[in-house]
């Protein structure tokens, strides 16, 4: 946190600037990156971090005749990378050979705005300029479905591809208002759900979670981050809450699942762009209990390739090889796991046995209980103790819900003035 030197190393070999970037999911310490110099680089950054700056990619991609605006890896093949330019030709290569291994540049007549591939990454979904949803199988090079003018406005819509294999979109209405919309790429004819949000001009960028279903909404230029859930059921979208903070985001960058701190319940973790500095925003689920949450953290995707980039080339899908994030939970306190009965409400049960007319079983139990750990004895020895200890705390409850009533009665006599 806090601002760093101006001498910190960068990542500098570009000579345009850099207009996207993309962490490679199946190598934690590779990047690639898309510039106005009409190259996609590829970058092996230390272990440790950069201590010197970095000119020298692994790889230099050359290909488009206009500036790269979109970098995608694939989600399941290793070194397959998916870049898109101004020159409207969406390209994807072998970063391990350097070879192109498919060009598609006949399937879009305007800018590009984004690119999404699907789940195990056997199509990809676009955004472009004239209005469409393009549902592309790209190692067919073929058009699999298309939806004109899935949002009427002229401003900059997004389209990204959900685990279930629906489409949610973000864009314009003819009135200038912001919309999100669920497709179903069965039938692209009239979207499954259509909400409008504001009427704000920033374009609204869409943060998927594919584990817990929730889409963040971050609009250039705003102060808020909306969220929903996305279900089965009709409306299928679902407010959530909205963060808001004071100060305007330009731009938004996301935590991977397995970068989450879960022994703090951290859900989601964003990266705020401001005009001077890069800020982090937490999002958490409070829970009272210390234990590994198993609702908030299913199995999500691992590091590991589910494909060589051969085979994937050869025809084959398959879905991300799955990791539980329940080694990465690291517990806050270290705790013994000594079981002491004696100091199971022991005020309770002082204060019962001492007062006049106290149960007994109360008393008994307590006199009878063994100070040690469980560790030990024979399972009827076990039975009877836990019968005991329920016996006592039954008359425990009993004792204090007379007395409530007792005290209550008084209450009621005092206020009406009998007392």
């Amino acid at each position: 946190m806090g601002r760093i030197d101006k001498a910190y190393p960068t990542v500098c070999g570009h000579t345009g600037p850099v207009l996207d970037i993309d962490w490679c999911p199946h190598n934690d310490e590779v990047i690639a990156s898309g510039s106005e110099d009409c190259t996609v680089m590829v970058w092996q950054i230390p272990e440790n971090g950069l201590v010197s700056p970095l000119t020298e990619p692994v790889v230099v991609l050359e290909g488009h005749t206009k500036r790269v605006g979109i970098i995608t890896w694939h989600p399941t093949a290793r070194n397959v990378l998916l870049s898109a330019g101004c020159d409207n030709v969406v390209l994807i290569w072998n970063v391990g050979t350097a070879e192109e291994l498919y060009r598609l540049d006949t399937l879009h007549p305007d800018l590009i705005y984004n690119v999404s591939w699907n789940h195990n990454g056997s199509l990809f979904c676009t955004a472009c300029k004239d209005k469409s949803v393009r549902i592309i199988d790209p190692r067919r090079g073929t058009l699999v479905a298309e939806r004109e003018k899935a949002h009427e406005g002229a401003r900059p819509m997004r389209a990204i591809f959900l685990a279930d294999g629906k489409v949610f979109t973000t864009g314009f209405s003819r009135m200038s208002e912001r919309q999100l919309a669920l497709w179903d790429p069965e039938n692209l004819e009239e979207p499954m759900a259509l909400q409008e949000l504001d009427s704000s001009n920033g374009a609204l960028l869409p943060f998927y979670d594919p584990d817990t279903s929730v889409v963040y909404v971050c609009g250039k230029g705003d102060s808020s981050i909306r969220y929903f859930e996305i279900t089965d059921e009709p409306p299928y979208i679902h407010f959530l809450n909205t963060f808001t903070s004071k100060e305007p985001q330009r731009g938004m960058g996301s935590m991977p699942k397995r970068g989450l701190e879960v022994s703090k319940c951290e859900i989601a973790r964003f990266y705020k762009l401001h005009e001077r500095k890069c800020e982090p925003i937490v999002m958490t689920v409070p829970r009272k209990s210390d234990l590994f949450q198993d609702d908030l953290y299913p199995d999500t995707a691992g590091p590991e390739a589910a494909l060589e980039a051969e085979e994937w080339v050869s025809g084959q899908d398959a879905d991300p090889i799955l990791i539980s994030l329940r080694e990465a939970y690291v517990p806050s306190k270290q705790r013994d796991l000594k079981i002491s009965r004696r100091n199971l409400l022991p005020d309770s049960r002082l204060a019962s046995s001492s007062r006049p007319g106290a149960s007994t079983s109360a008393a008994t139990t307590t006199d009878a209980s063994p100070s040690g750990s469980l560790t030990g004895t024979g399972e009827a020895g076990k039975l009877e103790e836990v019968m005991q200890e329920l016996r006592a705390l039954r008359a425990l409850v009993k004792e204090q819900g007379e007395r409530i009533s007792h005290l209550e009665e008084q209450l009621g006599r005092m206020e009406n003035g009998d007392a």
